[in-house]
C-alpha cells in the first residue's frame, strides 16, 4: 500500500513539475485561433560595442509545394543577458562596403576573408539582413549564400517593406584557416513588366551591418599569433582601423619605423577601406574591424600598460590582454627604439617584395575575388581563369563583369583594340535587335548586335574593345546581353518569369590583351592610384612631412598605407626634415596648404596665394565669389552669344561622333594653367614634375590638418582611390564631390628596353592623340615621295 502511494505522490510531482515548464502568463485568455507565444532565442553580443543591434532570425522554413517563406522570428535586443552568454558570442562583419546591391536580374559577388584555426574549428552561424525592390517577384526570386562554393542557404526574395533578418547554420568542417571565399548570388525577376528597362528596377540591398559570423565558442576571439592581423576584418559599415597608441610619437626617429609598420599592417590584412589614427595617451574602445597596436619602451608605456618582463631586454611582437577592458592588443615593444624596429621588422618582412620581380596578380580577393591578373603583352586568358562560370539564363538582361590588371606605363588609350573571344549561344525566341555590349570600367566599349534568328550558338565570336578607357592598376570589364523576345512584347500576365533558358555564357570564352605601349608618363596620378607608380620602382623617394602631430600622421599613415596595397609591397621612404633635402629624388609632400614650400606648389602649377585664401566656408559663414568665377562669367556675359554656343555644340557633336576635341588639334600640347584650388574644396592631391624635370613631385594637401586627415580617409576609400587621375584631383567633404583637371602636357619616362615595336607603337598612340600633327607628318611625307619620284623621273628622262 505504501508502495502504491508512494508511486501516485510521484506521477502526480512530475505532472505539476511539467505543467509548470511554460511561463506564467497573466495576460488573460487568447483570442480563438491566436498562436502560442514562442519563446525568443537570445544570441549575446557582448564583444561588439555599438549601440545597435544586429536583428538575427532562425531560418527561414519552406513549403514543399510552393517554397513561399514562413514566418521568421526576430531575435529580442540582448539588455539583461548573463555575462558569461555574452562573452561566449563572437561576430566578424563580412561585407567589405559601406553599401552592398545586387541588383538586375542576376548578380553574382564574391569576395574571401581570413579567419583564424580557433574561428574555422568553432561552431558558427552566417547571418544577414536585406530588403528588396517593391517590384520583385518573390515566387521566382532567389538569394544564395555560398561559402567556399558550397551553398550553405537559399532565400526567396520576399521582404519589400523592411529589412528581414535571416540565419543559417553552417556545416562543420566548412570553414578553413586561413582565406574563405564568400558569395551572394540573386535572381530577381519583375511582377509585372516583361520589357528590358523594368529590370533596372530590380535590386536587393544586403545591410552590412547585420551581416556577419556569429561563433559559438570563446575561444573563436583568441589571437594567437601576428598572423591573425590578416583576420581583422572589417566593422558594420565595411571600414578597418588601425589604433596605434605611441607615447613617443613626438620624439626624433619614430616617424619612419611606424610609417613602415603601418604600410605592413595595411598589406597583411589587404582590406579595402583602411584608417590609421595615431593617439599617445589612451587606449581606444575595442571593436570589430578595429585593432590597437601599442607602440614604445616598457618606460614609455608604463602609465598604459604593463609590459612583459621579456620587452625589457629584447625586441617583442605579440598579442597582449588588456587587463582593463579584455580586449586583445597588439605589443610591439623593446628596450629601445632601435629594437622596436626589429619588432617591427618581425610583423612587416613578410609583406616585403624585390620591386625589380614581376607580380602576375594585383590583390584584390578581400573585395572582390579572384586577384586580377596583370597584363603586360600579348596574352589571352579564359573565363575560367577570371572567375566566370558557365551560366544559362532565362531573363531579358544578362550581365557579368571581371577583372584584370594594366601595368603602370600602359600608353594604348588612343588606339588598339582587346578582343572577347565569345564562347555563347541564345534560343530560337531571341530576335534580331538584341545585342551583347561591353563596358570598361563603367563606360561602353563596344556593342554586338545579333541579327540571326532561329537562335544561334557562337565559337569564338570576336567583340572588339576599345582600349581608350582603361587605365593603369585595376580594370572592370563588363559584358551585358540584352535580348528580345516576342513573349516579352506580349507580356502576357504570368509570363514575367519564364524558366526556359534564353541564353548561355560559356567559360571557354577568352579575353585577349595584345601587346600596346609601354611608355609612363610623367605626371600621371592614375598611375598613382593604380599601382603607386613611381614609387613603387624600389628607388627610395623622399617624404617632407610639415609636422608629426596626430592629424598629419594619421593622414600620412593611411595614404602609404593605401599606396602600399596597389604597389604590392612597402614602400622605403627617406625622411626630410626640410625641403631642401629633397634632390634630385621623387618625393612626397604632405600637411596643410600653408606649410607647404612655395617652390614646389610654383614647380606644380598651383597658386601660392591659396596658401592664405584657401579656406572652406563653414556653416553660417556667407560664400564670397571667387574670382576665377566671376571672371568666367563676365567672359561669358561679353563674349558668349549665339555664336559661341553653335562653337561648343560642334565641339561637342564633334568629341562624341569621331572623338575628336580641341586638344587634339594642336600641333603640341598647351602650357599648364595655374590652379587655384576652390573654397568649396577640403582636399588636394597633386602631381607634377621636380625642379630638374628628372623626377615627380606627388603634393598631399589640405586647409588643416583635420581637413587632410578627413581627405585622405574619404581618397582611400575602394569607391574614391580609382577617381585619382590627371595633374591635380581635388574633393570636397561637404558634397562629396570629386573633380580633375586633366594633364596638359606630360613627359615620357622609359621603362623597357628599346626595342622597334614598343616605340612604334608610341609613335601610334601619340599621332593618335595629336592628330594636326600626324596630318601634318603625312603631308611631309607624301612631299618628299613626290619629291623623290620627282627626282628620279628627271634622271630617267636625261638618261632617254
Amino acid at each position: 500500500m505504501k508502495s502504491v502511494l508512494s508511486a501516485l505522490i510521484f506521477l502526480l510531482g512530475a505532472a505539476i513539475a511539467h505543467a509548470q515548464t511554460a511561463p506564467f502568463d497573466m495576460s488573460g485568455e487568447r483570442p480563438k485561433g491566436a498562436k502560442p507565444v514562442v519563446p525568443e532565442t537570445v544570441i549575446p553580443r557582448a564583444t561588439v560595442p555599438q549601440a545597435t543591434t544586429p536583428q538575427v532570425a532562425t531560418p527561414q522554413a519552406t513549403t514543399p509545394r510552393t517554397g513561399a517563406p514562413q514566418t521568421v522570428t526576430p531575435v529580442a535586443p540582448t539588455q539583461n543577458i548573463p555575462a558569461a552568454k555574452q562573452a561566449a558570442d563572437f561576430r566578424r562583419y563580412v561585407v567589405p562596403f559601406a553599401d552592398f546591391r545586387l541588383e538586375g536580374e542576376y548578380d553574382r559577388k564574391s569576395w574571401s576573408i581570413y579567419l583564424t584555426p580557433e574561428q574555422a574549428a568553432a561552431p558558427a552561424k552566417f547571418n544577414f539582413a536585406y530588403q528588396n525592390a517593391v517590384v520583385v517577384a518573390p515566387e521566382a526570386s532567389q538569394l544564395t549564400i555560398f561559402l567556399n562554393n558550397r551553398a550553405i542557404g537559399q532565400q526567396q526574395i520576399g521582404s519589400p517593406d523592411n529589412a528581414t533578418a535571416i540565419s543559417f547554420d553552417i556545416p562543420r568542417g566548412l570553414l578553413q584557416p586561413g582565406d574563405n571565399l564568400v558569395t551572394f548570388e540573386a535572381t530577381e525577376r519583375h511582377r509585372t513588366d516583361c520589357n528590358i528597362q523594368s529590370t533596372y528596377e530590380l535590386w536587393s540591398d544586403i545591410d552590412p551591418a547585420k551581416t556577419y559570423l556569429s561563433f559559438g565558442e570563446q575561444d573563436a576571439q583568441r589571437l594567437s599569433s601576428t598572423d591573425a592581423i590578416r583576420a581583422i576584418g572589417v566593422d558594420g559599415a565595411g571600414k578597418t582601423e588601425f589604433n596605434l597608441v605611441v607615447p613617443a610619437l613626438a620624439q626624433p626617429g619614430t616617424t619612419k619605423p611606424l610609417l613602415r609598420l603601418a604600410q605592413g599592417l595595411s598589406l597583411l590584412s589587404g582590406m579595402p577601406n583602411e584608417t590609421f589614427s595615431f593617439s599617445t595617451d589612451s587606449l581606444p574602445p575595442p571593436g570589430p574591424g578595429k585593432m590597437t597596436i601599442l607602440v614604445g619602451t616598457p618606460a614609455e608605456l608604463q602609465s598604459l600598460f604593463s609590459a612583459p618582463v621579456a620587452a625589457q631586454t629584447a625586441a617583442l611582437a605579440t598579442f597582449v590582454r588588456d587587463p582593463r577592458t579584455g580586449s586583445t592588443i597588439l605589443l610591439v615593444s623593446g628596450p629601445s627604439w632601435q629594437a622596436i624596429s626589429g619588432a617591427i621588422d618581425t610583423i612587416v618582412s613578410p609583406t616585403d617584395r624585390d620591386p625589380t620581380v614581376r607580380r602576375d596578380t594585383l590583390i584584390t580577393q578581400r573585395w572582390t575575388a579572384p586577384d586580377a591578373p596583370f597584363l603586360f603583352s600579348d596574352t589571352s586568358l579564359s573565363f575560367s581563369q577570371l572567375g566566370i562560370n558557365t551560366t544559362e539564363f532565362s531573363g531579358r538582361r544578362f550581365h557579368t563583369s571581371f577583372n584584370v590588371a594594366i601595368p603602370s606605363d600602359f600608353y594604348a588609350n588612343a588606339y588598339g583594340e582587346a578582343t572577347i573571344l565569345l564562347d555563347a549561344a541564345y534560343a530560337k525566341s531571341v530576335l534580331p535587335g538584341s545585342h551583347i555590349d561591353v563596358y570598361v570600367n563603367g563606360s561602353i566599349a563596344t556593342t554586338k548586335p545579333i541579327t540571326a534568328t532561329g537562335g544561334g550558338i557562337f565559337r569564338h565570336l570576336p567583340i572588339r574593345v576599345t582600349m581608350r578607357h582603361f587605365k593603369p592598376g585595376l580594370n572592370t570589364v563588363t559584358l551585358e546581353a540584352m535580348l528580345l523576345t516576342n513573349e516579352d512584347q506580349a507580356c502576357v500576365p504570368g509570363t514575367t518569369s519564364g524558366t526556359a533558358p534564353r541564353f548561355a555564357l560559356f567559360d571557354t570564352s577568352q579575353f585577349h590583351m595584345p601587346d600596346f605601349a609601354r611608355v609612363a608618363q610623367r605626371p600621371n596620378l592614375a598611375a598613382l592610384a593604380g599601382t603607386s607608380y613611381p614609387y613603387n620602382r624600389g628607388l627610395v623617394p623622399a617624404l617632407f612631412i610639415d609636422r608629426t602631430d596626430p592629424d598629419t600622421l594619421s593622414a600620412t599613415a593611411t595614404l602609404l598605407g593605401q599606396m602600399a596595397v596597389v604597389g604590392g609591397h612597402p614602400i622605403d621612404l627617406d625622411l626630410i626634415a626640410s625641403p631642401s633635402g629633397v634632390g634630385n629624388r621623387d618625393a612626397i609632400f604632405v600637411g596643410s596648404i600653408s606649410q607647404m614650400p612655395t617652390t614646389t606648389l610654383s614647380q606644380m602649377n598651383i597658386a601660392t596665394a591659396s596658401q592664405a585664401s584657401w579656406r572652406p566656408v563653414t556653416s553660417g559663414q556667407g560664400s564670397q565669389p571667387e574670382t576665377a568665377v566671376t571672371f568666367d562669367e563676365w567672359r561669358s556675359r561679353i563674349g558668349g552669344g549665339a555664336l559661341q554656343q553653335q562653337i561648343s555644340l560642334f565641339q561637342d557633336w564633334m568629341r562624341r561622333n569621331f572623338d575628336i576635341s580641341l586638344s587634339s588639334l594642336q600641333f603640341m600640347p598647351g602650357a599648364e594653367r595655374v590652379f587655384t584650388p576652390s573654397n568649396a574644396n577640403s582636399f588636394m592631391i597633386a602631381q607634377g614634375k621636380s625642379a630638374t624635370g628628372e623626377s615627380s613631385w606627388t603634393i598631399v594637401t589640405a586647409p588643416s590638418a583635420k581637413d587632410l586627415r578627413a581627405g585622405v580617409e574619404a581618397m582611400t576609400s575602394q569607391v574614391d582611390w580609382p577617381q585619382i587621375a590627371g595633374h591635380i584631383t581635388v574633393y570636397s567633404s561637404k558634397t562629396g564631390k570629386i573633380e580633375t583637371v586633366p594633364v596638359s602636357r606630360f613627359d615620357f619616362v622609359m621603362t623597357q628596353p628599346w626595342s622597334f615595336t614598343n616605340y612604334r607603337l608610341i609613335a601610334a598612340n601619340w599621332l593618335s592623340t595629336n592628330i594636326l600633327s600626324y596630318a601634318f607628318l603625312l603631308i611631309i611625307f607624301f612631299l618628299l615621295i613626290g619629291i623623290t619620284t620627282s627626282g628620279i623621273l628627271a634622271k630617267i628622262g636625261r638618261r632617254g
